[in-house]
């Protein structure tokens, strides 16, 4: 979906966990998810906040596959303990879009390992947090992707209206 987004100009953020497992993979691999997942959202909160900094010089919206929140939630998950203290001043804009997991799409790769319900599960976690953390959580249709970018846009579009 970002990958549609960049493919019609506009600046996106690649998602942090997907980086942090291609390095560990080249590493010694001890901040895998699926090895530790409490060290592995330590390094992806650390990741989206530089991104969200480096995000500030690029004109237009930005848009992050996964951004600070979700490494939160995975911290969160990971230890048992409130990780919001992390957000640190730290604010995207209010309205944040969520792709629902859909089996008819949903694939497993070398980068992502968990299965379909644990995609279901950390969707139910991201779908509370945002909220708590005081975003509007706008719930993507299942439809093709340039469908979605559309969609995207266009909800994008009617907030910048004026009135």
């Amino acid at each position: 979906m970002v990958a549609a987004l960049a493919a019609r100009g506009y600046a996106t953020i690649e998602e942090p966990g997907r980086r942090i497992v291609r390095a560990e993979a080249a590493g010694d691999g001890q901040a895998l998810p699926w090895r530790n997942l409490a060290a592995f959202a330590d390094r992806a909160i650390a990741l989206a906040k530089s991104d969200h900094q480096a995000a500030q010089t690029l004109e237009g919206p930005v848009f992050f596959d996964r951004s600070l929140i979700d490494a939160i939630a995975a911290l969160e998950h990971a230890t048992g303990a409130s990780a919001a203290d992390q957000v640190c001043g730290l604010r995207y804009n209010s309205n944040v879009f969520l792709a629902p997991p859909w089996p008819e799409i949903y694939v497993s790769d070398s980068e992502r390992a968990h299965d379909f319900a644990q995609a279901v599960t950390e969707y139910a976690r991201l779908s509370a947090i945002y909220p708590r953390m005081g975003y509007t959580v706008i719930h993507l249709p299942k439809l093709a992707i340039a469908q979605r970018v559309d969609f995207i846009l266009a909800h994008i579009d009617a907030l910048n209206q004026p009135g």
